[in-house]
């Protein structure tokens, strides 16, 4: 896969993503979606609770979240989990 990491705001916060020019396919930071979208003061925390629950639910979306490292805020690459765009 070559991939191109980038940094996309979105309402002045910050979303990894990356690129994937063989697939031709954005891969986003769940965590950073869900902390745009539910403005949480800890998007781990409520990612890790609501796919808890999803689980418990038997919603199979879940298991199609599939993890990859992304740059952190630290400047690390760290695994996290991904959605497809």
């Amino acid at each position: 896969m070559k991939e191109n990491n980038a940094i996309q705001i979105f309402e002045d916060k910050k979303v990894r993503a990356v690129w994937d020019a063989i697939a031709e396919k954005w891969y986003f930071s769940i965590v950073d979606v869900v902390g745009v979208l539910t403005d949480s003061v800890d998007a781990n925390a409520y990612w890790r609770k609501l796919k808890q629950r999803l689980k418990e639910e038997g919603n199979e979306t879940v298991t199609n979240c599939h993890g990859l490292k992304m740059l952190a805020l630290d400047g690390k690459m760290r695994m996290t989990y991904i959605i497809l765009y």
